[in-house]
């Protein structure tokens, strides 16, 4: 009888160790969609720059949305070049089951073939009070290989509504190029704000998208170099019928609002 007591003892306690020890892991935090570090650029397939756009559209039958389209296409280059492969890797990890690896801090891991190339990552995230600081490795293998780096780091509320990235440029050259704000409103992402940082002639250019309500339901606000000084340009349109409108001073030359129809055609605005 004795014996069965101390084993029964013995159970117990291991089971409530055991117990102990996944209660105190906690779960793991929320993270961030991939979503949080894209801009819609959708609308605008143009990758004409500004300067090419004074000299070859203006006054023609859609340069309303020429323009637009040559100012969101210099940041579409940057996020279409430098940030797709931190960007594809971030969503194959991020996508996978978190695995616990100390207190409060939690990896999620993934290989993913980008361009015939593959990369191993590991997305770390590490609670700390309300927030979640997050750093994101990627490696490269094969005949082009690079040794695993920070890409990518940032924080988020540990509710998940909104944060704050850092995209270094590449293995070779680990220097912050663009600050990305974001925040979220419900399950869709409400604003991602990319900030240049790299110290060239771009420092503190940025392009602000918010999905809001209204006729126009996205928008930019942009602030950028455009190979003269640096401009403010306010972009708004419709995401399901593509009609839009542009302001800028520095280049339309007046407050006014230009717009541009369904077919990307010049109209005026009520």
């Amino acid at each position: 009888m004795k014996n069965l007591i101390a084993l029964f003892f013995i159970v117990s306690l291991g089971s409530a160790i055991i117990s102990s020890c996944k209660k105190d892991k906690g779960d793991p935090p929320i993270v961030p969609p991939a979503e949080s570090l894209l801009i819609d650029f959708s609308n605008f397939s143009s990758l004409k720059k500004s300067y090419e756009y004074i000299s070859d559209s203006k006054g023609t039958a859609n340069s309303n949305y020429e323009f637009a389209s040559s100012v969101a296409g210099m940041w579409n280059l940057i996020t279409g070049t430098t940030l797709a492969v931190p960007i594809a890797c971030y969503k194959a990890a991020s996508e996978k089951t978190p695995v616990w690896i100390s207190e409060n801090t939690w990896e999620y891991g993934n290989s993913v073939i980008v361009g015939n190339l593959t990369y191993k990552a590991r997305l770390v995230g590490q609670i700390s009070g309300k927030n979640v600081i997050w750093k994101f490795y990627i490696a490269r293998e094969g005949a082009s290989s690079f040794p695993e780096f920070i890409w990518v780091d940032g924080e988020s509320g540990s509710d998940g509504a909104g944060g704050q990235w850092t995209f270094n440029q590449s293995y070779s050259t680990q220097e912050s190029l663009l600050q990305v704000d974001w925040t979220k409103s419900g399950n869709e992402i409400a604003t991602v704000k990319y900030t240049y940082l790299k110290n060239d002639g771009l420092k503190t250019s940025y392009i602000d998208y918010s999905h809001i309500t209204g006729t126009f339901d996205s928008k930019y606000a942009v602030y950028y170099f455009n190979g003269v000084k640096f401009s403010s340009v306010s972009i708004e349109w419709n995401s399901s019928t593509k009609n839009g409108r542009v302001q800028s001073i520095e280049y339309l030359g007046d407050s006014n609002w230009y717009c541009w129809d369904s077919n990307k055609i010049n109209v005026t605005c009520p």
